[in-house]
């Protein structure tokens, strides 16, 4: 009898694991598109409205997961990975975002890149955004922040034209490396 009562136990813990790892688990839904590599020890947050944010899982790694489904400016379905160096810029994109004027949202993104107040991006670091109407039709779209990076200084070009990587926004903070189908 003891030794049922623990399988059932057992089956239980199992089953409940298994329902807790589902893509409406907020921890997995967010982790979506982190490489599978880094998924294990990445963090995961959940942005405030505040552009605070509470941490739902403490990582081992640099990348930081959240889902921003439904948020202004973003898809129905949104998730996104990046650097946790890149925490305090997204907090200030959140903010710029909650401008609904989006004329004036980006009025007050041009004049915080001109007065120096533009948090910059970890050079280097991926921002790796899944996003569509649902899950099923998401596309993942990878780009590599490069602030303040330029035609000249990194060798590639600032348009599209060749078909290959290109330095979108070059010359800004909000410079990044456009992978085509990334």
């Amino acid at each position: 009898m003891k030794r049922i009562l623990a399988i059932m136990v057992g089956v239980l813990a199992i089953g409940s694991s298994a329902l807790a790892q589902t893509p409406d688990d907020p921890i997995e839904r967010s982790l979506a598109p982190a490489p599978r590599a880094m998924k294990e020890g990445a963090t995961v947050i959940k942005w405030k409205s505040d552009g605070t944010y509470d941490t739902l899982r403490k990582g081992t790694n640099r990348l930081v997961c959240y889902d921003q489904s439904g948020e202004p400016t973003e898809q129905p379905y949104s998730v996104q990975c990046t650097s946790i160096g890149n925490l305090d810029r997204v907090a200030q994109n959140k903010k710029f975002e909650a401008i609904a004027d989006a004329k004036a949202r980006q009025a007050a993104i041009e004049a915080a890149e001109k007065d120096g107040t533009r948090v910059k991006p970890e050079f280097g670091s991926v921002f790796i955004t899944m996003s569509g109407p649902d899950r099923e039709h998401a596309r993942t779209h990878t780009t590599i922040a490069v602030p303040g990076a330029t035609a000249q200084s990194l060798g590639l070009p600032d348009n599209n034209k060749q078909g290959g990587v290109w330095i979108m926004n070059a010359g800004t903070t909000t410079a990044h490396l456009m992978i085509p189908g990334a």
